[in-house]
């Protein structure tokens, strides 16, 4: 249990570093490099069209990241009093987390990233920061394989050229900086000293850093893309991960009302703008 409490302290502040780290990137590395093109019109230039996509991105998923931590689900306490209130909380909808310590309402799964758990009033804002965080984590890595194609005069037209990036880069600076060379001084003859990777097609320590952080965009974007798809699934069925993890049966409905159930009416407009689950809680009563 230390070690889960413990996770849930380290998690959040890993992806938080990351966050910081690809946006030091986009705005000291991806951003300069795309202005240095002339031909481009001033209003609509790469630079100006790729920060303002990677703004709308980030900040999309920066948002409902904070919205998941701010809308914890309801407690077990929620339900206590009148038989009406009780009758909104079933027990297949309920269930204790080891790590919160309490007993949410509709629980989904407890997420490590965000150290709360998932339940019927953030899994709207879940979905969508998955979401987002795959498509800025996919587009960071997009850029940045532009960056690198340009910087070190390397094609990607074929399949496996990212494959081969990374030991590639490798192999080649730990060469240029290990290798050394013969440099003539005045009065002390000939030294050696290590050459520095200044030459075209050498790896530099920012450009290593910058293939690194491709393959970690990779896989982030990859596995917040497959839960976001899964969790969607989950949500056409009407079922939560719990739920299905316990083989427990649901109330078969059309897909249509259980996606209104999650993500409201004004589902379009919580697609471009951060905000708060609504339009769900008359559509839960009506079906109870």
């Amino acid at each position: 249990m230390l070690a889960l409490r413990l996770l849930n302290v380290v998690a959040p502040a890993y992806f938080l570093c990351i966050s910081l780290v690809t946006f030091v990137l986009q705005l000291f590395l991806f951003l300069p490099s795309m202005r240095e093109d002339p031909a481009a019109a001033p209003l609509f230039s790469p630079a100006l069209l790729h920060g303002a996509l990677f703004l709308f991105l980030s900040a999309n998923a920066l948002g409902n990241y904070v919205l998941v931590i701010q809308n914890s689900p309801d407690d077990l306490d929620a339900c206590q009093g009148t038989s009406s209130k009780r009758a909104l909380c079933p027990p297949p909808s309920t269930h204790f987390c080891r790590v919160c310590a309490r007993v949410t309402l509709r629980h989904d799964h407890h997420c490590f990233f965000t150290g709360n758990c998932i339940g019927s009033r953030n899994m709207r804002n879940f979905v969508l920061f998955c979401l987002y965080t795959s498509l800025a984590c996919l587009y960071s890595m997009v850029a940045g394989v532009a960056y690198i194609s340009a910087v070190l005069s390397i094609s990607f037209a074929h399949p496996l050229a990212f494959l081969t990036l990374l030991p590639t880069s490798i192999s080649q600076f730990f060469s240029e900086s290990a290798c050394p060379i013969a440099f003539p001084v005045r009065g002390l003859g000939v030294k050696r000293l290590c050459r520095l990777p200044s030459p075209a097609g050498a790896v530099l320590g920012s450009e290593m850093f910058v293939i690194l952080m491709l393959y970690l965009w990779f896989a982030i974007g990859l596995a917040c893309a497959g839960f976001c798809c899964h969790q969607l699934l989950l949500i056409l069925r009407g079922q939560t991960r719990h739920q299905a993890r316990k083989g427990v049966a649901v109330r078969a409905r059309p897909w249509r009302k259980n996606l209104q159930e999650v993500f409201g009416k004004r589902w379009l407009l919580g697609l471009l703008v951060p905000m708060f689950n609504v339009g769900s809680e008359s559509s839960k009563q009506q079906d109870k």
